[in-house]
């Protein structure tokens, strides 16, 4: 069996928290991409690792490229019909969590199956 597959809605989870993430947002979210590197191996405290992680990006996040361990998709237009897709297409037979607060999105991946965790279950900067 695959691997749990951890979804995590960048804009959103960046945004999550004022701490000036708005001046430089590609710099916001590759220090959210190096605190997510933690999880690869250990998982979250109800999602035990080894987890696949994939940062999903959009705006002017997306030149922020995925490091080993880190998978990062540039959204092409909306983030969050990126991560329905993903979900959609990557997520048959296996679990598959996404991190967001947006509403919508979380109505439209638990659709498919997804379980839901806020902005504040993942690491935000690196150790």
């Amino acid at each position: 069996m695959a691997d749990p597959l951890l979804v995590v809605d960048a804009a959103n989870v960046v945004g999550s928290v004022p701490d000036g993430w708005w001046r430089d947002r590609a710099a916001a979210v590759s220090r959210l991409r190096d605190a997510l590197l933690s999880i690869t191996s250990s998982g979250l405290a109800d999602l035990p690792g080894p987890v696949e992680v994939v940062l999903v990006v959009e705006g002017k996040a997306r030149s922020v490229r995925g490091v080993p361990g880190i998978r990062v998709i540039a959204a092409p237009g909306s983030g969050d019909d990126a991560i329905v897709a993903l979900v959609r297409d990557e997520g048959a037979g296996r679990d598959v969590v996404v991190v967001t607060a947006d509403r919508g999105l979380r109505a439209r991946v638990s659709a498919l199956g997804a379980q839901i965790r806020g902005p504040s279950s993942v690491p935000r900067r690196p150790a």
